[in-house]
């Protein structure tokens, strides 16, 4: 009989090994070793990270100030700046007055706002929001030592949030810049800035996600930190000791941390800070398109498989996707190459090359991948998108089409004129699945199950030879924009 030494058993217990004796045999058993990590340790961190970050207190005259937030805390003018909420009016608040042993007196300049930013050169670069510097008179910073610089503005781009001023001192503790590329989900981060004016607050947490779309021109690293007005501009690190990103934002229903913070990838950020050091500003590409997002039902609906790429709503007229032959409808698949995975990678990638450079756009287009060459060119403010009036020809009579609730007609030639388009079907009223579908009155239909349509003649040959029982993809224009929607009979 086997028996079981259970003094070695509890004695190896721990280490993950079984043992058993047999008589005098003992016969390891193989089992899995949990991998254990001790907590991280941000002391050395600190001291090595610390004295690279610096507080950034902007100033502004007191008669700017007046009707915008009276004389509310800075630090929660911060928080309303940020997050593009209205300030309140408060009059006949108290008045605010720079701290003690700063050397501004009232009369000099009335605190709007307090952030954070980091050594990038040791010559004096510092880095930090755009929103932070934004409509200073004046900006303050205060280095871990004490001193104090008035800071001179390098440079502010509003599309990326990031800023560089300079202050004149030399022999600075400059920051390392990390590699984005490198940073995993999961790993451990360390954030350093002044939440609230508490200067040299270090938080941490781990990064909870990567490339994180939240509307703007760039994709954020999502961190569970705890990043709280006064934060912004203060560097994100690594377990390194490297700066991977710049505190930018927060989800927050209270005002307060709510475990969601986003920072700017420090390798956008940099390249927006070496124009800005260079030029005061940013150039950035365009090639003149308004885009959508590519869904999962269209993208199945048209052949293209799973949803990718951009959706091409309108053509800007003249503009370099137009000349390069782009039509609305298209879905451009890659830029140069490189795969277009959602809609909001184009406006990077195009934005981030140089204008006068000569590219390649990969467009899906009914069923099929076309390779067409563009000349970038730099952004200018949008354009406001006009709706062209669409006067309708007599209804015609169209069996099909009426089968999926569309009431159709043809368009007049000074319709096409307006709308810059060869030919289309204009609906004039919908029920039942092309209601569901979307579809309205005045809207311009372009294409039905990958097939161009020029008039109602075409449209009703399309329709007659598909499956009435199936759904089927509609490429439509609503103004000047293009869109598709999938009508699914009854």
């Amino acid at each position: 009989m086997m028996r079981f030494n259970w003094k070695t058993l509890s004695s190896y217990a721990l280490s993950g090994v079984l043992v058993v004796t047999a008589s005098t045999a003992v016969l390891p058993v193989s089992t899995a070793t949990a991998q254990v990590r001790a907590l991280p340790d941000f002391t050395d961190l600190v001291e090595q990270v610390g004295p690279s970050v610096v507080n950034i207190r902007t100033l502004e005259k007191a008669s700017s100030r007046q009707g915008e937030g009276g004389g509310m805390d800075p630090n929660m003018l911060e928080f309303f700046k940020r997050f593009g909420l209205p300030i309140p009016n408060l009059p006949n608040g108290p008045r605010q007055t720079p701290p003690p042993n700063h050397g501004q007196s009232p009369d000099e300049g009335q605190p709007r706002g307090v952030g954070s930013g980091f050594i990038l050169t040791s010559d004096g670069m510092i880095m930090t929001n755009a929103h932070v510097v934004e409509g200073a008179d004046e900006v303050l910073v205060t280095l871990t030592d004490k001193r104090e610089f008035k800071a001179k503005i390098i440079g502010a781009d509003k599309r990326s949030d990031v800023a560089v001023v300079k202050i004149d001192a030399a022999g600075l503790p400059a920051v390392k810049v990390g590699d984005v590329g490198r940073l995993k989900v999961g790993e451990w981060v360390m954030a350093i800035g002044s939440p609230f004016g508490l200067e040299n607050s270090v938080t941490a947490g781990i990064v909870s996600a990567k490339q994180r779309d939240t509307g703007d021109y760039l994709p954020f690293i999502q961190t569970d930190v705890a990043i709280n007005p006064g934060n912004s501009g203060g560097p994100l690190i690594n377990m390194r000791g490297e700066v991977v990103g710049i505190n930018s934002q927060i989800y927050s229903r209270s005002g307060g941390s709510m475990g969601i913070s986003f920072s700017i990838p420090m390798d956008e950020a940099v390249r927006v800070s070496e124009q800005l050091r260079a030029t005061g500003r940013v150039t950035r590409g365009r090639i003149g398109v308004q885009i959508d997002q590519v869904t999962k039902e269209v993208a199945e609906s048209i052949g293209l498989g799973k949803p990718r790429g951009a959706l091409v709503r309108a053509v800007e007229a003249g503009a370099p996707a137009d000349k390069a032959g782009v039509e609305a409808g298209d879905i451009i698949i890659k830029f140069d190459g490189k795969p277009v995975d959602k809609s909001s990678d184009l406006p990077r990638m195009v934005g981030s090359t140089k204008p006068g450079t000569k590219s390649t756009l990969t467009v899906f287009r009914r069923g099929a991948s076309k390779d067409l060459s563009v000349t970038i060119i730099e952004i200018e403010a949008d354009k406001p998108v006009l709706k062209a009036s669409v006067k309708p020809v007599k209804p015609k009579d169209a069996p099909a089409a009426q089968l999926l609730g569309l009431t159709v007609s043809n368009l007049t030639d000074s319709a096409k004129k307006e709308l810059d388009i060869k030919g289309g079907v204009q609906v004039d009223a919908t029920e039942d699945a092309a209601a569901r579908a979307g579809l309205r009155e005045g809207d311009v239909i372009m294409a039905v199950a990958n097939v161009t349509v020029a008039n109602v003649k075409e449209l009703e040959a399309v329709l007659t030879k598909l499956d009435k029982s199936k759904p089927v993809n509609v490429l439509f224009r609503r103004g000047e924009w293009a869109q598709y929607t999938v009508i699914r009979p009854n």
